[in-house]
């Protein structure tokens, strides 16, 4: 279990919580650690969650599942694949492999 160095994160009841897991901590004064994360965070917010009223954790895990599986790791563009979707990028890279084994 990765996390920053707040309060919650090192107190006496997390600590108890996470007893038998192992724990990191990014660096003191190096937010940078968390940074793709807390993008990820930010996006998955923004694009999805801030729609529904969530019940419980249930619904929670099934609206985020949805998202990451139907979505985002399929269909949503990424600037990593060159500002096409994960299913567009594996489709031209097999395209371009096809191609450049018959030349």
């Amino acid at each position: 279990m990765h996390t920053d160095r707040g309060c919650q994160y090192v107190s006496n009841d997390y600590q108890q919580a996470t007893e038998g897991m192992i724990r990191s901590y990014s660096k003191k004064a190096y937010p940078w650690d968390n940074a793709c994360i807390e993008a990820f965070h930010a996006i998955i917010k923004r694009e999805w969650l801030n729609r529904y009223k969530i019940i419980d954790y249930k619904h929670a895990y099934r609206l985020i599942f949805e998202y990451i599986e139907t979505f985002y790791n399929t269909v949503r563009i990424h600037s990593h694949c060159g500002y096409v979707s994960p299913n567009q990028y594996e489709k031209e890279y097999k395209i371009s492999k096809k191609d450049n084994f018959a030349s």
